[in-house]
Order: C-alpha cells, then sequence, then structure tokens
C-alpha cells in the first residue's frame, strides 16, 4: 500500500511528505524533533517540525487514528478546547517493505505544558487547586457538547497559563464519543472515571516525591467531582422566580457570565396562575470574554485573559476626552455610547488602545525572556507586577516603570520556572 496523507489543509503540505514516514517513531532522527516535554502516553508520540510549526506525531492503529481525527474536528467545529487535528498517514512501511503503524498528527499547542512537567519541581497547593478548576471546566464544557471523554485524567490534559489560573485543553479524544445529548449516567462515569484517573496519578506523583507533602491524592480526586457537580448545577439548575420580578434573570445571566458564559438559548414559562415565572438556560456557550475581547479588539485570548484585558481597557476608556461619560460600563457588556456629541464608539476606542498601549507594552518585553508565554499573558504578568509596584510604594507607579522593572528583575529569574512569575 502506497503512502497516504489526508491533511486538513496544513500550512506545509510538502514538508510533511519530508519527515521519514519509513522509519518507527522512535528511531526517527534527532535532526527531525523538537525537545519537547511529553506526557505519558500508551502510544509513541514524538514532536517535529513542518516549517515554522511544531506538530506531534502519535502512532496507533488506523482505525483508531481516523476516528480520533474525525472526533478532534467535530470538537473544534463546537469551539471546544482540544488539540488542532492536522492529518493521518496511512500506508506507512519501512525500508524492506514492512509495514508501520499510521500516524496521527496534531498541531502543539504553544505554551502548553503536560501536567508531570509542572511537577519537576513541588507545585504549591494552590496551584494544584487551579489546575483542577481548568479540568473541571473543561469537563464541563465537553459534557455540554455533548462529548463523552471516557478518559478523563491529568495525562489526557494540556495546561496553559491563564492569567493567574489555568486553561486545560484535551489531548487525547482516543475513548470519546460525540452524543446528541449525554445521560446523567453517561456523565457520571466520566465523572467517576476522572476521580480514579486524578488519585492514581497524583498517587504515583506522591511516591515519586514530587508532590507536596499537604496534598491528598485522595481528596484531590474527589475534589474534581465536587467543583464539577457545582458548575454543571449553575450552569443548568431551573430557576423560579416571582411573577414581575424579570431582573432576577438578567442577574442569573450576568452570573453566568461573570463564570465565563453565554446564554445562548434560554426557556421561559409562566405558571398556571401567573404568580411565577420558571427560566432554565438551555443552551450555555463559554468563552463570554474572550467573544467580548475578540469584537473589539481582535485578540484572541483565554478567558480569564480576556476578563482582565477588558478590565485594563475599560479603566484606559474611562480616561480619554473622547470617552462618552455616564454609566459604567461593564467589561462583559461593553455597549455604544450614545449621546455624547464627541464620544468615540467603543470599538474604535479599543482599537486605539490595542495600538497605543497593549502592543507596544508587549513588544517592551524582549522576546527571548518572555518564554512560553503569549501576549495577553505577558500583558497580565505586567499589569499584575504594576499592582504589586504601586502597593508598595502607595502610588500608582505607572506602566512604563512596571514593564523596566518586571524586565530587569523579575523575568531574568522567572523565565526557566514552570509557574507564572510572581512578586516575592
Amino acid at each position: 500500500m502506497a503512502l497516504h496523507i489526508s491533511a486538513t489543509n496544513p500550512e506545509h503540505p510538502a514538508l510533511l511528505l519530508e519527515l521519514p514516514w519509513q522509519l518507527p517513531l522512535e528511531e526517527w532522527p534527532e535532526e527531525y524533533l523538537v525537545p519537547l516535554p511529553r506526557g505519558i502516553s500508551r502510544h509513541v508520540v514524538r514532536y517535529a517540525r513542518a516549517g515554522d510549526e511544531v506538530i506531534a506525531v502519535k502512532e496507533l492503529a488506523e482505525r483508531p487514528a481516523l476516528r480520533e481525527y474525525e472526533l478532534l474536528r467535530d470538537l473544534d467545529r463546537l469551539g471546544i478546547p482540544a488539540v488542532d487535528a492536522l492529518g493521518v498517514v496511512t500506508g506507512r512501511a519501512d525500508t524492506d517493505g514492512e509495514p508501520l503503524e499510521p500516524v496521527l498528527i496534531t498541531r502543539h499547542l504553544g505554551g502548553s505544558m503536560p501536567y508531570r512537567s509542572m511537577f519537576e519541581t513541588t507545585m504549591r497547593p494552590a496551584t494544584m487547586h487551579r489546575l483542577m478548576d481548568a479540568l473541571a471546566v473543561l469537563l464541563v464544557r465537553l459534557h455540554l457538547a455533548g462529548f463523552a471523554w471516557g478518559d478523563c485524567s491529568l495525562s489526557n490534559t494540556l495546561f496553559r497559563r491563564d492569567a493567574g489560573a489555568y486553561a486545560a485543553y484535551l489531548v487525547d479524544a482516543e475513548t470519546g464519543e460525540l452524543h446528541a445529548r449525554l445521560s446523567d449516567g453517561q456523565r457520571d462515569y466520566d465523572l467517576d472515571l476522572a476521580r480514579v484517573n486524578i488519585s492514581g496519578e497524583l498517587l504515583d506523583l506522591e511516591a515519586s516525591g514530587a508532590l507536596h507533602p499537604s496534598v491528598d491524592p485522595i481528596d484531590f480526586g474527589t475534589e474534581i467531582c465536587a467543583r464539577y457537580q457545582g458548575l454543571w448545577k449553575e450552569l443548568t439548575r431551573t430557576s423560579v422566580y416571582p411573577a414581575g420580578k424579570y431582573h432576577y434573570i438578567e442577574r442569573r445571566i450576568r452570573r453566568l457570565n461573570d463564570l465565563g458564559f453565554d446564554v445562548a438559548e434560554m426557556q421561559i414559562d409562566h405558571s398556571s396562575n401567573g404568580d411565577t415565572v420558571t427560566f432554565v438556560p438551555k443552551v450555555v456557550d463559554a468563552g463570554h470574554h474572550q467573544r467580548q475581547l475578540l469584537r473589539l479588539t481582535g485578540l484572541d485570548a483565554e478567558e480569564n485573559q480576556a476578563r482582565r484585558l477588558l478590565n485594563d481597557l475599560e479603566s484606559w476608556m474611562a480616561t480619554q476626552d473622547d470617552y462618552a461619560p455616564g454609566d459604567p460600563l461593564p467589561s462583559s457588556r461593553l455597549r455604544s455610547s450614545g449621546g455624547h456629541p464627541h464620544a468615540a464608539r467603543p470599538e474604535v476606542l479599543a482599537h486605539r488602545w490595542v495600538r497605543e498601549v497593549f502592543r507596544p507594552t508587549v513588544r517592551a518585553v524582549p522576546p527571548e525572556l518572555r518564554g512560553g508565554m503569549d501576549p495577553a499573558e505577558i500583558y497580565h504578568q505586567l499589569l499584575e507586577h504594576r499592582w504589586y509596584l504601586s502597593e508598595r510604594a502607595q502610588h500608582d507607579i505607572g506602566l512604563d516603570t512596571a514593564v523596566k522593572d518586571y524586565v530587569d528583575n523579575i523575568l531574568p529569574r522567572a523565565r526557566k520556572t514552570l509557574e507564572p512569575p510572581a512578586p516575592e
């Protein structure tokens, strides 16, 4: 059988052909590989370079490779945080004509880390809690989309910094199933697997001495269930309000917005006697602040990063002469400035903020000191550092001063650590 590559319009298709498909992944020469940390996998996985892009290549049988490829593409269409599927290579054979396993190709998630690499130094319990929050949010988003993971674990997840928190991405969909809607039993099964897997992974870390002594592996495995259940209840519960109290519904929607979710579809029913109103959010979409930031500025960021950037944007807008005074503009509900004769639209001000504040500030941080941080995370770190220095000085020290101190004193010490740089 001849070599066959099924690909989703990769940027460098010719370069994919130049990779040594005639060799088992374990034997690929160093010249093709990128030395990035890898998590534990039941399959052989290697990172390679294709032009300017880094790809992850995983060997597995043809049927599961094609199935996972399609599932990852489905998750991308649904807007679920997961690695991007680039292609499947079948018909591989070595120089003697012996068949080799097909491979699945995905795009490397820039700035991400597998959990074991994050434990190269003992991780603080507070950071562990942030990882659990990220994983609970990911599992809820998968279940809202009708995806049963079948193997939720730290090992099958990649984590990226997200403004003091973490964002979790699915990296292995081999055992997944996509349905129109999940039953409670399917969700409970996924959650029970997550509890067992996470506890087992943390027990392994404890045995190797890489787990903080205050962290109980069993308790943390159970905690993922509690965090999931609390978020799921808030996103899906039915609310009954007195008739006429329609602001209660708006308050519930705002609370969901604050959690980072939009209500895309809702059901509102009046009781037969007219005394009460029942409100059910039928379809809930994650990424509320991401969408707001993208619409206003064109910047694509993680959810918490977007929330932080919107807050800074709102503060900056209030200092501009052509900003329409009046009611505060919550970052999650920026709206046009009506009535003010010389006021600029929020979209115009937002793009000016990107051009005059955001981009120059990020560019002031030398690329060699940025590590795996993307521009939104760098800006968040600079805002945090400005707050810290201002608190110490008891007055606002300004962003330029904060950038200089951050570059001179914080990044050189923190660039090789796995946790976001923070003042001591």
